[in-house]
């Protein structure tokens, strides 16, 4: 009976190393959500400033500037996924959202080009027939967003001067309360005029006016810059905090699985345990009656002769 315990002995160890990566894997989701958390909030700060910068270039615009959008007849997604697996249907979820926006949009399909970020998500995209242009690196963690923000707008500047793409979308899982996410869609470029227009109309909010002295020109394309640095940088720790909770949450039903797989195995142990105890003290007991047979019946025969 020992060595029938031992496959369930083994498959009990298993599982236990297996959710002990588990947990590993739930404590790194769970950082990597805050550290994400962290730097959306700091960048929160950066982007009002951006804002009030914007502010102060547009009450001041030369009257012979004009802010007109370009007209453009090919449009860019960019469309965030994961480069890992084991955070559920995200990668899913971002691809049919996007396939629904490219169906919205109608055209022709080389009026469009689209960009991924994530291995995954190609993946994806490629079995649904969507033509990818090409694909941008994903950061492992939250210090290599940055690098990750500049290549993809020198992929922004390479596509709108070499294929006069004016015009692109951001397509990227956000988080939302209390611990879910769902894909979104935000206007990279152009720049809302709406919004722009907001902005001058605001008051400034002290009585102190700020002032500059560099070209008008090239302060408003630096600001702009850094605002359209401020919307990447943004969707990609959206992206990255929504992929880690989607990961997180896998990590809690496959804990929970393992758990159960765990409590079943005990329970088969601790019953083939205790039938293995049981039947060897029967054999003993038996032994022992056998035994006693033979003493008496010895005895009985010492005693007839």
């Amino acid at each position: 009976m020992t060595q029938a315990l031992e496959p369930i002995r083994r498959r009990i160890e298993s599982a236990e190393d297996l959710d002990a990566v588990v947990r590993v894997m739930k404590a790194l989701a769970a950082a990597r959500i805050r550290q994400c958390e962290r730097a959306v909030e700091s960048l929160a700060e950066y982007s009002r400033t951006i804002e009030a910068g914007l502010h102060v270039a547009l009450r001041n615009r030369p009257k012979n500037v004009a802010i007109e959008p370009p007209v453009s007849r090919h449009r860019s997604i960019i469309a965030f996924g994961s480069d890992q697996g084991m955070c559920g249907s995200f990668n899913e979820q971002v691809a049919s959202f996007l396939l629904e926006e490219i169906g919205t949009l109608g055209g022709a399909p080389e009026a469009r080009t689209v960009l991924v970020v994530g291995s995954r998500l190609v993946g994806r995209l490629e079995d649904a027939g969507c033509a990818i242009e090409s694909q941008l690196v994903l950061p492992s963690s939250v210090s290599g967003i940055a690098s990750a923000v500049h290549r993809a707008l020198l992929k922004v500047e390479e596509l709108r001067f070499q294929k006069s793409i004016d015009e692109f979308l951001l397509i990227h899982h956000r988080p939302i309360a209390p611990a879910g996410s769902a894909p979104s869609k935000v206007q990279l470029l152009p720049i809302d005029r709406d919004w722009l227009a907001s902005l001058a109309r605001k008051r400034w909010p002290s009585r102190s006016l700020p002032t500059y002295s560099m070209d008008w020109r090239q302060l408003f394309s630096a600001l702009i810059r850094q605002h359209l640095f401020v919307a990447l940088y943004r969707a990609f720790a959206e992206s990255m905090a929504s992929e880690n909770a989607s990961r997180l949450a896998s990590m809690y039903t496959a804990e929970k699985n393992i758990e159960n797989h765990l409590s079943r195995l005990t329970i088969d142990y601790n019953q083939g345990r205790q039938q293995s105890i049981t039947e060897e003290l029967l054999d003993i007991v038996a032994g022992f009656e056998t035994l006693t047979k033979d003493e008496r019946r010895t005895q009985r025969d010492a005693e007839g002769r």
